[in-house]
């Protein structure tokens, strides 16, 4: 079933939340009672300098003053004063067990959280188009899955949940105040407004910059990404200073952009410590006042100041929160982009298709989403069932193009013609159908960091050794694995970074045939090996594909020389086609680069 898109940003928080939920409430819960307990000592201490300690009756609120009358009242409390100091010892010990709950199920809901949340994000960014992958940086994609997570994580686990404990402390801490004096309160209360409200001025301006460093972060991170997964390129053109210099000047501007960050927030956080002490400063001198004056008593001046002492570090902290929430909204921005983006989708009553048949693409044009050229124009060529053709094209001639378009990597709209199987359109075909009945071997391979064999077996993992064998025999890359010291165990680098471009390429070849598919294209993916192994793997081919249907984009004409069918493309058109025989004496495209390529290999072999 189709996931709803995100309207907004609470609904795709609540989505994150399923399975957290419990915990963050019963950590609220746990922080309320928390708040609670603080708040409790403070009365206690005073009741004891005013009436235990000196002759004043004040009262304690109903439940403790119950428990009093019960052991004796305050006459019994005078003889036996280390009853109070054991009431503060145990209300503290509830306090801290409960302070344990709370940050014991807060870490439990907020790696929940991020658990959820990257799972989510995995398995969506999986099913996206392969054109939303072409538009957006692998670096920038990982910055937000990582960093954007992370935030999102802090701002929930933390300070959301500081936030409510903060609620619940002002609330009670204002009450026992009122109780205690009310002009006091007011005096203090003047402050929680100021605060809030330049905290909301500061929102705005903290959250624009921070979008602005999630940006260029993005930006540093896939010029790291870049370097490190084609670093043999780098090296190999002697780019070391080049992009030691780009990288240096994109950590700059990252930098220059974060000095501004903490400026805005350096200036936020010294007002708000301003506000929170002018607060305390204004209690002190009103409240010393009010002793002197015969309206307040010692004790409650103590627990009053108590109560101000415990709101100025919640209360500094209001305007941080706000403050992180202005980041905290820019990441769930970025995740939205993500999460709001289209997964791939079978259309309605999309069926499976046996692909044993002909392939016909009828009038197909084609151009990107981002209006560039056309890059097909008008192309009408039939495959048949269990034949090999060959597609021979310069580059940009829009012969990958075509394969894609086959495979549905790219959508073909309705209005630029058709492709179709047996008749039956691809846009009619389930996604996994296709996927798993047309084997695509690239010609830049993408190799996993695993073994030899479970790189080739990767679409199979239950295949056994015997089967890999055979696959890798095909591709004619046996012999290259026996010389290897741990065989077929071999450990693949990142990206097949270990092996060479030949080697790549018959590991993918092999790769895409230990599956059998019915429809097998070799993308220009014998470009990287000698001219003998490029014939000795067709040979093999012809000899093992069976009935599939194979297709050979090359650039050689040797590759396709055997072909049943060539395809000439030249700038998205189809400008030659037939059999090998016959374009060699049409005096076309086809037969200069077949004489070009001739007179080279014959001065090459002089």
């Amino acid at each position: 079933m189709e996931r709803k898109r995100f309207e907004t940003k609470t609904q795709m928080v609540l989505f994150f939340l399923n399975g957290s939920k419990k915990y963050f409430l019963l950590a609220i819960i746990s922080g309320c009672l928390v708040s609670f307990m603080d708040m409790i000592n403070p009365r206690i201490i005073g009741f004891t300098v005013d009436s235990v300690l000196g002759d004043k009756v004040t009262e304690l609120p109903a439940v403790l003053n119950k428990m009093l009358i019960s052991v004796g009242g305050t006459v019994w409390i005078k003889e036996h004063l280390w009853f109070m100091a054991l009431l503060v010892v145990c209300i503290a010990a509830l306090g801290a067990l409960f302070r344990f709950f709370l940050n014991l199920l807060n870490a439990k809901g907020a790696e929940k959280l991020v658990h959820t949340m990257r799972n989510e994000l995995f398995n969506h960014i999986l099913h996206l188009p392969f054109v939303w992958h072409s538009e957006n940086q692998t670096g920038d994609i990982i910055q937000r899955c990582t960093s954007d997570v992370e935030q999102i994580k802090i701002f929930l686990s933390e300070q959301l949940i500081f936030l409510f404990r903060i609620v619940i402390l002002i609330t009670f801490a204002m009450y026992f105040m009122f109780t205690i004096n009310v002009k006091l309160t007011l005096v203090s209360s003047i402050f929680i407004p100021m605060i809030i409200g330049y905290s909301l001025f500061f929102h705005k301006g903290i959250g624009k910059s921070f979008e602005k460093v999630d940006i260029e972060e993005g930006k540093l991170s896939s010029i790291a990404q870049e370097n490190l997964t084609g670093v043999r390129v780098v090296r190999a053109f002697g780019r070391e200073s080049y992009e030691r210099e780009r990288f240096e000047a994109q950590n700059e501007h990252y930098t220059n952009m974060w000095v501004h960050l903490m400026r805005l927030l350096a200036a936020f956080w010294s007002s708000s410590d301003l506000f929170s002490y002018l607060q305390i400063f204004s209690v002190l001198c009103v409240g010393t006042v009010l002793c002197v004056n015969g309206e307040m008593s010692a004790g409650d001046f103590i627990a009053f100041n108590s109560y101000t002492t415990m709101l100025m570090w919640p209360i500094r902290n209001i305007g941080r929160v706000i403050a992180n929430l202005a980041k905290a909204g820019i990441s769930i921005e970025r995740l939205m982009y993500i999460m709001n983006s289209k997964e791939e989708k079978d259309v309605e009553g999309a069926k499976d298709v046996d692909l044993h048949q002909d392939i016909a693409f009828n009038h197909v044009s084609f151009q990107y989403e981002n209006g560039s050229a056309e890059i097909l124009d008008d192309i009408n060529f039939t495959i048949k069932a269990g034949t090999t053709v060959g597609i021979l094209g310069g580059t940009g001639s829009g012969k990958s193009t075509l394969m894609y378009l086959l495979d549905r990597l790219y959508e073909l709209p309705e209005e630029n013609g058709s492709i179709t199987i047996g008749g039956v359109n691809v846009r009619d075909i389930k996604l996994s159908c296709l996927r798993t009945n047309i084997g695509m071997v690239l010609q830049e391979p993408y190799l996993f960091s695993r073994t030899l064999e479970e790189n080739i077996a990767i679409a199979l993992p239950e295949m056994d050794r015997e089967e890999v064998k055979r696959a890798a025999k095909i591709a004619s890359l046996d012999h290259a694995i026996e010389h290897f010291k741990e065989g077929y165990d071999t450990y693949v680098g990142e990206r097949g970074v270990t092996l060479s471009g030949g080697q790549k390429q018959r590991t993918a070849i092999a790769q895409m045939l230990i599956s059998k598919p019915p429809v097998m294209v070799f993308d220009d993916s014998l470009s990287a090996v000698d001219a003998e192994t490029d014939a000795k793997i067709r040979h093999a081919l012809k000899e093992n594909v069976g009935n599939s249907t194979v297709i050979l984009i090359a650039q050689r004409i040797t590759t396709l020389m055997n072909a049943d069918l060539i395809v000439v493309m030249d700038h998205g058109k189809i400008v030659e086609m037939g059999k090998h025989e016959e374009l060699i004496h049409n005096g076309g495209i086809y037969q200069q680069i077949y004489e070009l390529q001739s007179r080279s290999a014959s001065e090459v072999s002089k």
